[in-house]
């Protein structure tokens, strides 16, 4: 997949507004809008940096798409939204029969951890 892939699928997993993303990156509108067209190139190290803090990934994965959740380390998530942000984005790319057994398991998980 390439840059404009993984930042388009990043973006609609985090259910973030591009206007939202280029605020909180402090990039301009016109720039993620640009990375997201067809034939766009990629953003300049910094800037890449920016939106991957903010989305909650790599830049190696808005780059490759090559998921490395070892390799995230706790300097490039921001609280507990990101790590939820990237429990969905790897949620969404199992096969839907997959996607029920892990979210059947996180209900029950959730059942039992109210009580403790």
């Amino acid at each position: 997949m390439s840059f404009r892939d993984n930042l388009k699928e990043a973006i609609d997993s985090c259910g973030l507004e591009q206007k939202e993303l280029a605020r909180k990156a402090n990039i301009s509108l016109r720039n993620i809008e640009n990375y997201l067209r067809k034939n766009a190139s990629i953003p300049s190290a910094d800037k890449a940096v920016q939106i991957a803090q903010v989305l909650g990934v790599t830049v190696e994965y808005l780059v490759t798409g090559k998921d490395q959740p070892a390799k995230y380390s706790s300097s490039s998530l921001h609280g507990i939204e990101n790590e939820i942000q990237q429990f969905i984005m790897l949620l969404k790319k199992l096969p839907k029969n997959k996607q029920r057994i892990v979210i059947k398991n996180v209900l029950n998980l959730s059942e039992m951890l109210k009580d403790t």
